[in-house]
């Protein structure tokens, strides 16, 4: 490679690059490269191509190096470029190659970009989709079934009886001795419901306190002449009773 066919790139590279470019010697470049297009609300995001020409240049590709000067390079992203930036010069041997490899630079690092962009709002997404099915399971509930129902039952009994008793301790705690002793009293004595269960079973011992040898009557078999002469009949030992 000659000088001069050097030194007309390095010429053309100036007038495209003129503060991105940074001659470091005869052989060697740097240009800072940014993506050919942003995207609102990203990071900058800003690469350094250091390019070493060897002589046998351009019949050979350079030797690149990829740093980042500006925002962050993950080690398979940097392989990623640097494997794509070698296809486009092995593409481009025998022709000055360097405007070729740093174009192709700047549209794979906006590619890269909107990748970027593209997966942080898939993962915001998956967030916010986990968080919804969260509150709506935390609203939800656990489905009912009859032994979580027999369970809650169960404890939601024991609880009540567990807090009766203590509110009745704290209740008796604040009486005065004979306030307590009336209470315990009222206590014990039967509620309407007993009450209403005691007479329910007096019905059905009505019998027991009918006189031996009295004599049920179907009223039904009688006429009414035969009633008036029963009515003013005084015999204690019949009994009348309707029948169907």
């Amino acid at each position: 490679m000659s000088a001069e066919v050097l030194t007309e790139e390095f010429e053309v590279l100036e007038s495209i690059y003129p503060t991105e470019l940074s001659i470091v010697s005869d052989r060697e470049i740097q240009i800072d490269v940014e993506p050919d297009e942003t995207i609102d609300g990203e990071h900058p995001f800003k690469l350094q191509l250091s390019v070493h020409y060897p002589d046998e240049y351009p019949d050979c590709l350079p030797h690149l190096t990829l740093v980042a000067i500006e925002g962050e390079l993950e080690d398979t992203e940097h392989d990623t470029l640097m494997e794509s930036l070698t296809e486009v010069g092995e593409e481009n041997v025998g022709m000055a190659m360097t405007f070729t490899i740093v174009s192709h630079l700047r549209e794979q690092m906006a590619s890269l970009v909107r990748k970027r962009a593209d997966q942080l709002m898939a993962e915001e997404t998956e967030k916010e989709r986990l968080a919804l099915e969260a509150e709506e399971a935390r609203t939800r509930g656990t489905p009912v079934t009859v032994e979580s129902f027999k369970a809650w039952k169960f404890k939601f009994t024991r609880e009540m009886v567990q807090r009766k008793a203590k509110d009745e301790e704290e209740r008796l705690r604040a009486l005065s001795p004979k306030d307590r002793e009336e209470w315990k009293r009222a206590a014990t004595r039967p509620t309407g419901r007993q009450l209403f269960e005691k007479n329910k079973n007096l019905e059905h011992d009505d019998d027991s306190f009918v006189e031996e040898g009295t004599v049920s009557v179907d009223i039904s078999q009688y006429d009414r002449s035969q009633l008036r002469a029963h009515e003013d009949d005084d015999d204690d030992g019949m009994h009348f009773s309707d029948s169907d």
